[in-house]
């Protein structure tokens, strides 16, 4: 699998697209104002701890207190299977500053996720600080190079330290290895230096910014090129690949083309796209993606797929179709949590094997860890996806100041109906000698054309004048009734 990654930088915002054979796969975005607080340490101080949650509301100079839960506590006489894990009141205190890491950034109404449990990534390796764990990761499938890489994390660890190989190890050398492992083990010491100096709440450390992150983090993804259009910005990715990826040295250039860089591979129209609730698949069939807060779903639609043979082959090919489709998207969208997919009823218990395989394939190639699970008695698809950092919706939109989420609206029908039973209440509360109805203009339009009648009943009936007055600046969904 090989990948182009293209990096717009401008002073206010970041953005990184990873394009595979052409095609957007992936786009990451990073405000100066909205960093990313995931891998940040900070030393935080324990504002109120919730026994019946076993958790606790940590401050760590965010605008929301970041969540704490017992189980995310690192509690080393309880690391053997089989130990009973410790109640939240015996492990923090209120009052208390402890060292703590960001493990999802805040999303939506919710704070920061925080552990104990430091862990320090670099290109090969992951540092386990209070841990003696050494693990490789289960990417790494030939047993013979799982345990040399084992043989040789396990030389680095001690007492103190433990260390997990990631899969960019694979075939690397001892030397390579043994390098990143005296830089982890450098980092964690000022780290421990910083905590000593700062008394009270802070930063400890910051993880790395977006471009390079994105790079350090590309693990079965060969680059050909990596283009920036910042001469900056590339002196700074120059420095740092030379120091862990030399490999992708000769693969760093500056883009000073007169087109916008992200007009190559149609990247700004893509992300557009990306917003939509419709994706349309190219044999005619569509998806429709909606993003709610306790979960995404995703519903598949033949549409004008007619196919060639019969009913069961038509769903059966939209579906896997639809696979490779959901895949691209859960990555380009950055959609976490749980997924359920609604694919098209399947008689055949062949074709649904085939489909359910189809999607584990295209869910291979995402760096996220997923999980899939069977199709449900009501034909449904379960999947679980890594989510740390906020969707590209919740990045890039907020939410509709009309309809307030809801995804629709009400009908001018409805909002007229709204005001003439407005006008009676009002009339039966209080004493009026006429009233002013304020609208939007389609609403208003509508009470002096096709409820003109109704109208003219219901002065009757609260023996009333009713004038209706155009609101240029309010929506369908807002009106006033005003007493004369």
């Amino acid at each position: 699998m090989t990948a182009e990654v293209l990096v717009n930088v401008t002073p206010s915002e970041t953005r990184v697209a990873i394009v595979e054979n052409g095609i957007l796969q992936e786009i990451h975005i990073e405000r100066e104002s909205r960093r990313g607080l995931v891998g940040n340490v900070y030393v935080g101080k324990v504002n109120r701890v919730l026994p019946g949650m076993q958790a606790a509301f940590v401050d760590i100079g965010l605008e929301k207190a970041a969540f704490l839960h017992a189980s995310d506590i690192f509690q080393k006489d309880c690391a053997d299977e089989g130990a009973p894990a410790k109640d939240i009141t015996q492990l923090v205190r209120q009052g208390q500053y402890i060292m703590v890491q960001v493990l999802k950034d805040p999303l939506g109404t919710k704070g920061a996720r925080l552990t104990t449990e430091i862990s320090i990534p670099s290109r090969y390796l992951v540092l386990m600080p209070r841990s003696e764990h050494v693990g490789v990761s289960q990417r790494i499938e030939t047993e013979e190079e799982r345990d040399r890489l084992r043989t040789l994390a396990t030389d680095y660890s001690d007492n103190d330290v433990g260390f997990i190989v990631r899969t960019a190890a694979e075939k690397v050398t001892e030397e390579e290895l043994a390098e990143d492992a005296k830089f982890l083990r450098r980092l964690w010491a000022k780290i421990q230096e910083r905590r000593k100096k700062k008394s009270k709440g802070g930063v400890l450390y910051e993880d790395l910014g977006l471009a390079a992150r994105v790079l350090r983090d590309m693990v079965g993804i060969t680059v050909e090129r990596v283009r920036i259009d910042s001469r900056l910005a590339f002196q700074e990715l120059t420095d740092f690949v030379e120091s862990f990826i030399p490999e992708l040295v000769s693969k760093l250039e500056v883009y000073d083309g007169e087109r916008p860089i992200f007009d190559l591979f149609d990247v700004e129209n893509e992300i557009q796209r990306a917003l939509n609730r419709h994706v349309t698949l190219k044999s005619g069939g569509s998806l429709i993606i909606d993003q709610t807060e306790a979960m995404t779903t995703i519903d598949i639609n033949t549409g004008a797929f007619v196919g060639h043979r019969n009913l069961a082959d038509t769903i059966f090919n939209t579906n896997i179709e639809a696979t490779q489709a959901i895949a691209r998207q859960l990555r380009l969208r950055n959609l976490g949590g749980i997924i359920i997919v609604d694919f098209i009823d399947m008689q055949n218990e062949d074709h649904r094997r085939r489909v359910l395989h189809s999607l584990e394939q295209a869910l291979n190639k995402d760096r996220a860890r997923t999980t899939i699970s069977g199709f449900t008695s009501l034909g449904l698809v379960e999947v679980t996806r890594k989510r740390t950092r906020e969707s590209l919706e919740h990045v890039l939109a907020s939410e509709c100041p009309v309809c307030h989420g809801r995804g629709s609206i009400k009908t001018v029908e409805t909002v007229s109906y709204e005001i003439m039973r407005e006008i009676v209440r009002v009339n039966r509360a209080y004493d009026a000698d006429e009233f002013i109805v304020y609208a939007s203009s389609a609403v208003a339009e509508r009470l002096l054309n096709e409820e003109t009648h109704a109208l003219a009943e219901l002065e009757m009936f609260v023996g009333k004048k009713v004038k209706v007055q155009v609101e240029p600046l309010y929506s369908q969904e807002q009106f006033d009734v005003v007493m004369m």
